[in-house]
């Protein structure tokens, strides 16, 4: 099914709107969705307005396959879910204090014992926010290095 959505552009920030339309989900059930998946977190501007960033994306689209074409609970799914991240912080060898890619988990990442690493948006500090983003552009290129 993921093969008939449409491809992802090459942008930094989606609307709750766009996001619908690349995941074939509407509005009201991505931000239900937010609710059950404590992995989905997007940025929230003026207005309450939603951002997401193109991993949000991907992530949506996974939910969506594993609710809709797997036939998954969103109780299996979110399971599911946790294990896939799981696997993929396996692959990236990386110790449990160096969190990139899931630090909306619960408690804001610590990267090497230098501070409270936020969440891009959820930081006054844009020299920290820029940090997080380096930090999760390492990450993404590392298995390729």
């Amino acid at each position: 099914m993921e093969n008939s959505l449409p491809q992802i552009p090459a942008k930094r920030y989606f609307t709750i709107g766009e996001v619908g339309e690349l995941c074939g989900v509407k509005p009201h059930v991505l931000r239900y969705w937010e609710q059950e998946f404590t992995q989905l977190r997007p940025m929230k501007r003026r207005g309450n307005r939603r951002y997401y960033q193109h991993h949000e994306v991907l992530m949506i689209r996974r939910i969506r396959e594993l609710l809709y074409d797997q036939g998954f609970t969103i109780s299996g799914a979110r399971n599911k879910m946790h294990e896939l991240m799981q696997s993929e912080r396996d692959k990236r060898h990386l110790p449990e204090s160096v969190e990139l890619m899931d630090v909306h988990d619960s408690l804001p990442a610590v990267f090497s014992g230098h501070g409270a690493l936020l969440p891009f948006g959820l930081s006054d500090d844009p020299w920290l926010q820029v940090r997080h983003e380096l930090h999760e552009i390492r990450a993404l290129l590392s298995p390729a290095l």
